[in-house]
């Protein structure tokens, strides 16, 4: 199994640093899968098995980003604002296609150290 160390280095600080959630990742492969067709919050929601807003969401989370750009109202399609954004996603894509458990660890991994984060700025100390 391949370590997240082993990760090419853009591929894992573009995971650990713009990748909230498996589902958002997985919502770019899917417009990156069919990158000139519009996708609407129902379609991905019925292709990713989650509720019709949270693809909602996710799909306005992509375009503020800078991963797909809107058409026609609710409908975006897969556009990278830059070549650079274009090829790093190229490397997640392939990441997750062959190291799957490896990029969902990592993605968990930073969910993780956020929650403890937040536990631990109400753990009581002793002065």
């Amino acid at each position: 199994m391949v370590r997240a160390a082993d990760l090419p280095a853009d591929v894992r600080r573009f995971i650990l640093t713009s990748i909230p959630s498996v589902p958002y990742l997985e919502a770019v492969l899917l417009l990156r899968s069919a990158d000139t067709a519009g996708w609407d919050a129902a379609a991905v929601a019925r292709r990713l098995y989650v509720p019709e807003k949270q693809a909602a969401d996710l799909l306005q989370q992509l375009a503020g980003s800078g991963i797909a750009s809107e058409g026609e109202p609710g409908t975006y399609r897969y556009a990278p604002a830059t070549d650079e954004l274009r090829l790093v996603l190229d490397g997640v894509a392939e990441a997750y296609a062959t190291n799957l458990v490896t990029v969902a660890d990592l993605i968990h991994a930073r969910l993780d150290k956020r929650a403890q984060q937040f536990a631990d700025a109400f753990r009581l100390r002793k002065e």
